[in-house]
Parts: C-alpha cells; sequence; structure tokens
C-alpha cells in the first residue's frame, strides 16, 4: 500500500481553485493531476473513496492503496480479527476484505467435525471419508472417551470404540455370554464362539465336526461312543443312534441290543419286532426252548 498520487501545500502564490474559483493564497490547498484546489473542493471531487467505510478520503487523512483500491489507514484492519493491517502482511479475499495473514491461515484451514474449530498445521488429526476431527475431539458415540488414532467402527453418522461397539451390537455366545467378536458358529438359532462350542468330555471344537447333543452336553463322535451310549447286550459295542448301522434299539428290562444283533442265541435268527424267550439270561426264538 501507498500514499496517492497528490500534492498538499499552502498556496503562496495568487492561484484560485480550480472548481470554486475561490482564491487559495495564503490557504490549505491541494495539487493533483496539474490543477490546485481547495480542501473543500477536493474531498468533494477528488478524493478517493474509503473500500472499508466508503467515505471521501480527505486531504488530512493518510491514504493506503492497492490494486486500485483505497482505504484510510485507520480503516486497514483485518476484517476478522481487527488488528491493523499497516506495516503488516495482508491478503485481499472476497468483498474487498483484508485479512491477516493468521485469520487467512485459519479461514482456509478445514474444520474439526467435534469442536468446528480449524485445524491448523502441526494439529493431530483424524481423517475419515472427507471429514475431519482434531485428534482429541474423535470420541465415541457410546461412552465419549476419546479414540483418537486407535480402532473404531462406524455406524451412520457415529463412531463406536471397540468395547462399546462390541456390547451395542456384536452377538453374543451362548455359553459364555460375551460378544462374538469375529468368526463364530450357529447352533439351533444360537451364536457361539467356536472355542466355546467343544465336547463336554475331551474338550476339542466340535465346529465343522459330526457330534451328539446330550440334553445341554455335547460329545463328539469318540467320546459319545465312550463315555454316554449304552453297550449292545449282545456285541458289546456302543449303540449309537445317528453313526452308521444301529439307528434301531431294541431295549428289554435293563439292557440294550442293536436290532441286528437282538437274535436267537441257538439259532440266530433276528427277534427284531418277534416273540422271543428269556432263559438262563439268553435270549431265544418262541421254538428253541422246547429243544433244549
Amino acid at each position: 500500500a501507498g500514499p496517492g498520487s497528490y500534492t498538499v501545500g499552502t498556496m503562496s502564490e495568487r492561484f484560485d481553485c480550480h472548481y470554486c474559483r475561490d482564491p487559495l493564497q495564503g490557504k490549505k490547498y491541494v495539487q493533483k493531476e496539474g490543477r490546485h484546489c481547495c480542501v473543500k473542493c477536493f474531498e468533494k471531487f477528488c478524493a478517493n473513496t474509503c473500500t472499508e467505510c466508503k467515505k471521501p478520503i480527505g486531504a488530512d487523512s493518510k491514504e493506503l492503496h492497492f490494486k486500485n483500491r483505497y482505504w484510510h489507514d485507520n480503516c486497514f484492519r483485518c476484517f476478522k480479527c481487527y488488528t491493523s493491517l499497516v506495516n503488516e502482511p495482508f491478503m485481499l479475499r472476497e468483498n474487498n476484505k483484508v485479512w491477516c495473514s493468521n485469520c487467512t491461515a485459519n479461514e482456509d484451514a478445514p474444520k474439526c467435525k467435534g469442536c468446528f474449530k480449524p485445524i491448523i498445521a502441526g494439529d493431530q488429526n483424524v481423517e475419515y471419508k472427507k471429514m475431519v476431527w482434531h485428534k482429541d475431539c474423535f470420541t465415541c458415540s457410546q461412552c465419549k472417551q476419546v479414540i483418537g488414532s486407535g480402532s473404531f467402527f462406524p455406524k451412520g453418522d457415529d463412531f463406536y470404540c471397540v468395547s462399546c461397539h462390541e456390547h451395542k451390537f456384536a452377538k453374543t455366545c451362548a455359553k459364555c455370554k460375551n460378544p462374538i467378536t469375529s468368526g463364530g458358529l450357529t447352533y439351533q438359532e444360537q451364536p457361539w464362539h467356536s472355542e466355546c462350542f467343544i465336547c463336554s468330555n475331551c474338550k476339542k471344537q466340535l465346529g465343522g465336526k459330526r457330534f451328539t447333543a446330550v440334553e445341554d452336553q455335547f460329545y463328539c463322535v469318540e467320546c459319545y461312543k465312550e463315555c454316554v451310549a449304552k453297550k449292545c447286550a449282545g456285541c458289546k459295542n456302543p449303540i449309537t443312534a445317528g453313526f452308521g448301522r444301529g439307528t434301531s434299539v431294541v431295549n428289554y428290562e435293563d439292557e440294550s441290543w442293536h436290532d441286528y444283533c437282538f437274535k436267537c442265541t441257538k439259532c440266530a435268527r433276528a427277534l427284531a419286532n418277534k416273540r422271543f424267550v428269556c432263559h438262563n439270561g439268553k435270549i431265544y426264538c418262541a421254538e428253541c426252548p422246547k429243544r433244549l
């Protein structure tokens, strides 16, 4: 910014005002573009208009100009913080407003979605999908604790820390009642951790393997045969319904048989769903006891 292109002085010679023709000798005058005029006519016809206050910049005022725009020195202040910009760096922005360098930097800086204040160079920040926060402003929507640069889960316009997301949205294991954050399996429409869905005897995981459910306990094939299944009174092997042969069982008093093992002791005739005779703890068809 610099002074305007005119000269102010006191007339010692006999000149008249170019505009009003009043004598200027002994009076203060202004010379501009080769013309002499009184102070009053200068302000009326020649003075530049202040870009800020829109009033004439009189001969007694200090004038600053920049790119064909003029200001009173008292009007040349930052639009945002009102600091005087005389002899200070500035920027001319929209609507012919001048800004100091600090306010310009803050205005152009991205705004924090949490506190809506500018994020200036050097501030730690978090960016997500074209949104930005100060690091300490990026908090969990549930517990309000600072997430900062930690892991988080977005849900619509909300953001959750790992712990709050687990308790609010994750499925709960049917056995341990803790959240299932990844993996897991479903049995009878209930979710389980893979490490919780195990054989009640050997504790091996049953996911993807054959098993048998007995009330609220689960058993792998081997443990069910060994520990749970009834033993056939004929072949002495476990009666394991659902694991191959032996899906039908014959029960008599306190003993059980595979249907293919329930046969006459003497003639080996199959007796499942037929009349039989028990003699001395052994099973016979209806005819064989007569031959003993």
